[in-house]
């Protein structure tokens, strides 16, 4: 088996999507054989570009193998040798506008799918692998050891659907595309498994049941209608997608010496309440929103900011960079270094520019306002004194789960106590809020927030006026 696999290994690397990957890498990096290699055993997409990256559809909930290979030459990381890594399975979102929001895109599908988990093991089809785990307030991350002397192989599941995050408008949306992304560790020596070793991803887009194989047909009779010439312009369909290398995932934090829980199929049972407040089962929180680069940054620090923005291609390039160094680019000399691409991202990430909010609304506690004018009536006070007090709301979603999340911070509640949110309408009647009507706001509006006691438990409506 592992010569059949070593012999599937070097036919791979001759494919051509291989190389484009590979040239994207500083130059010191072209003809480097990396140490691991991650075979997805499902067909790339055929209409794919021929400099884009490839894309693979999957089917929701079915166990699809990847393949794990020692890909390395005789001598190289002999202090594995005999030993076991570690590798960190994630799925995460492909495009930047999700990943800025990724943990409240994650929290909102949590509790739309109580229970449910993102990514999953099959335990019985897979090969090699020793203590898997599944972290249960991390959905979208499995974990397991294994030994890269002997045949390995993964059998994932994926239960999030990629329209399941895609904004509705009109129905019938395109789904988003996700990334699988695998981190390798081994021990260090303590022996916890924190010394990176090799990232790999692919992209890929996940269908309800059958749908994959729907789409993989459809682009298909597309392709074959194209004219010759056109063709060219487009990759052939490998039978496996060869995941790429790519920068380690920033929160390396994870990959701690902490004792991960039990693996938890995605089947076990779910409360609610969970993650709010248990100390075990704390949720893990968002990424700090400013990380930016300071002038008196060592290079060593420097280094670490790279890694963490997600720029290890380039860590070896400016390895002699200080922080004051890197902040004298200008825009012209990142791009050039860079490409456009990441350079373009590079200069925004050193001038710490932040994205601005889709859309931005104002509210004020009317009742509490109220109270405090009767207030001052009731003492004598001028009313000319009083003025209301706004609080500024930044939607990125432009859902209605969202908008409840960022109204259930700002009275310190949480969001499962908001039970309805209306908008106060034509001849006071109340209209239920949804994403279009949200999507339909004017920037800046200002409301007036009113809150009204649910009919049951402890919720509360809340009425913008």
């Amino acid at each position: 088996n592992e010569s059949s696999d070593r012999s599937l290994c070097s036919d791979v690397l001759a494919l051509p999507i291989f190389k484009q990957e590979e040239s994207s890498l500083p130059p010191d990096n072209e003809n480097k054989i990396l140490p691991f290699q991650y075979v997805l055993c499902a067909a790339t997409s055929p209409a794919v570009k021929l400099h884009d990256e490839t894309l693979t559809y999957l089917n929701q909930g079915q166990s699809y193998e990847i393949r794990m290979l020692d890909n390395r030459k005789i001598g190289e990381l002999p202090e594995i040798n005999g030993k076991l890594v570690k590798s960190i399975f994630r799925v995460v979102f492909h495009d930047r506008r999700l990943q800025y929001t990724e943990h409240q895109q994650l929290e909102g599908w949590r509790w739309n799918r109580p229970g449910d988990r993102i990514l999953d093991i099959d335990i019985p089809m897979s090969v090699g692998i020793i203590d898997p785990r599944a972290n249960p307030t991390q959905l979208n991350t499995v974990e397991f050891l294994w030994d890269p002397s002997k045949r390995t192989s993964v059998f994932i599941q994926v239960h999030c659907i990629s329209t399941e995050f895609t904004m509705r408008k009109h129905g019938g949306e395109k789904g988003v595309p996700f990334r699988v992304q695998i981190d390798t560790f081994k021990e260090n020596e303590n022996g916890e498994y924190t010394e990176h070793l090799h990232s790999a991803s692919c992209q890929i887009k996940v269908f309800k049941p059958k749908g994959a194989d729907r789409k993989q047909k459809t682009d298909r009779e597309k392709m074959e209608k194209r004219t010759p010439h056109e063709k060219e312009k487009y990759q052939p369909s490998y039978e496996t997608t060869i995941l790429t290398e790519c920068s380690p995932w920033p929160e390396i934090t994870y990959v701690n010496n902490a004792p991960s829980p039990g693996f938890n199929s995605s089947h076990s049972s779910f409360s609610l309440g969970e993650g709010n407040g248990s100390p075990n089962h704390q949720p893990e929180p968002p990424p700090p929103i400013a990380d930016n680069l300071l002038p008196t940054s060592t290079p060593q620090e420097a280094q670490q900011w790279l890694h963490r923005n997600r720029f290890s291609t380039f860590s070896r390039l400016f390895r002699n960079f200080s922080g004051a160094d890197l902040l004298k680019l200008t825009r012209e000399d990142v791009i050039q270094i860079c490409g456009p691409a990441d350079g373009i991202r590079l200069f925004n990430a050193l001038k710490g520019r932040m994205v601005r909010p889709r859309l931005t609304i104002y509210v004020c506690q009317e009742s509490q306002q109220l109270r405090d004018l009767q207030q001052k009536h009731e003492d004598g006070d001028a009313v000319t004194s009083t003025f209301f007090v706004y609080h500024a709301i930044y939607l990125e979603e432009l859902t209605a789960v969202e908008l409840t999340e960022k109204l259930a911070q700002l009275f310190s509640i949480s969001s499962q106590q908001i039970s309805q949110i209306y908008k106060q309408g034509p001849t006071g009647i109340h209209v239920l809020i949804s994403d279009e009507m949200i999507q339909n706001f004017q920037d800046e509006s200002c409301f007036v927030l009113d809150t009204m006691k649910a009919e049951t438990n402890d919720s509360y409506h809340i009425i913008l006026k």
